[in-house]
């Protein structure tokens, strides 16, 4: 294969800087993609070396080295150190618990619990007892006591991921615990004192929920003190070949291949999509191609079909937009219930537990289908 067509991995760690080479046939990858609309740069391949960027110090987790993404982790950076509540917002699969984490790694509490929540994919009944526990005999099943994730990140951070998806109900205890540092177990009276720094997340637009009153006003104002916008993929095109570096790396050593070349045409094809799924799509691909791959190049399935977005496209182009798509339309058919004899699972004729766990691995909320 020809060198000028081919793109090199040197090793598995993440590339985020570049050294420059005296070859005119290798360029530095970050340098193409910010070529923006002259995806013809990619036509011509480069060699990169890991190198220490020090813009970026202290967030090794997050691949990236686009001026979006500059902003967000200097936001990060400013906040992180406060105890003040943070409202990450952005589409889903854009890295919102990535940032989260970023802020409590970055804060005086990073030696002390972090404990994530995903409010979209605990059943609305439990809920309440996952957020503030509950005490034996408060309801059927419940045998023994049960500290909830409120008292688990007691002194530490928790981050509640799709917050938009709380309902009504809980949300004046959540609020009462933001404000006072105080709550009662499901099925006690007796009252518990925590203190958490709560960072939250949601791809909805809570402002226009609020608006709907679908979200309290109240709630949202104290949890937007220190909002961070997380920028969709397609608004970072620079950052995809070092994203596709660092997936291609972590898949070829988890399964044992060894991929030291990507095709530039494959490069290419990469930068032109939209990607709707943002990064947790453009990670499922370069997994699947991972496994398609048989020899040290790169094998991408992506390349050799359309690039238009899925947004306009008829039909689902891929067997997990087909899926996304067919769970999306049975939540919306059964207003976001999940249980009970008419609930999405029942529908989907799958366990509740299996369509919670879909849902999350493709990116779905209850209340962005709904809305859908």
């Amino acid at each position: 294969m020809n060198e000028e067509n081919v793109i090199a991995i040197s090793d598995a760690r993440p590339q985020v800087g570049f050294q420059y080479s005296d070859r005119e046939d290798i360029l530095p990858l970050a340098v193409a993609a910010n070529a923006g609309s002259d995806v013809g740069a990619f036509s011509r391949g480069y060699r990169c070396r890991s190198n220490h960027e020090p813009g970026r110090q202290g967030f090794d987790n997050i691949i990236g080295a686009s001026g979006a993404l500059r902003d967000v982790l200097d936001l990060v950076r400013t906040v992180a150190p406060t105890d003040s509540t943070v409202l990450i917002e952005g589409e889903t699969g854009t890295g919102k618990e990535l940032i989260a984490s970023a802020i409590h790694s970055h804060s005086a509490r990073r030696h002390l619990p972090f404990v994530k929540l995903n409010c979209a994919a605990i059943p609305l009944g439990l809920l309440e007892s996952e957020l503030f526990g509950h005490e034996r005999g408060a309801f059927t099943g419940a045998v023994a006591r049960k500290a909830g994730r409120f008292e688990a990140a007691h002194r530490g951070t928790l981050f509640l991921d799709e917050i938009g998806d709380i309902p009504l109900e809980l949300q004046a205890k959540l609020l009462r615990v933001l404000q006072e540092g105080e709550f009662e177990r499901l099925g006690s009276t007796q009252t518990q004192r925590v203190n958490v720094r709560l960072v939250a997340a949601t791809n909805c637009n809570l402002a226009k929920l609020v608006a709907e009153r679908r979200f309290r006003s109240d709630l949202y104002y104290r949890l937007n003190v220190f909002p961070i916008p997380v920028p969709p993929l397609r608004d970072r095109l620079e950052d995809i070949p070092l994203l596709v570096q660092h997936f291609v790396a972590k898949y070829s050593e988890r399964m044992g291949k060894r991929i030291d070349l990507i095709p530039a045409d494959a490069m290419k094809a990469l930068a032109a999509c939209s990607w709707p799924g943002n990064i947790r799509e453009l990670q499922n691909v370069i997994e699947r191609s991972v496994i398609l791959t048989s020899g040290n190049t790169l094998s991408l399935p992506l390349a050799k079909r359309p690039t238009a977005s899925l947004d306009s496209a008829p039909e689902p182009v891929t067997l997990e937009d087909a899926e996304r798509s067919h769970i999306c339309s049975t939540l919306k058919q059964t207003k976001g219930v999940i249980a009970g004899p008419n609930g999405a699972a029942a529908r989907l004729a799958m366990k509740r537990s299996t369509l919670y766990f879909r849902m999350q691995k493709l990116g779905i909320s209850r209340t962005m289908s709904i809305r859908a």
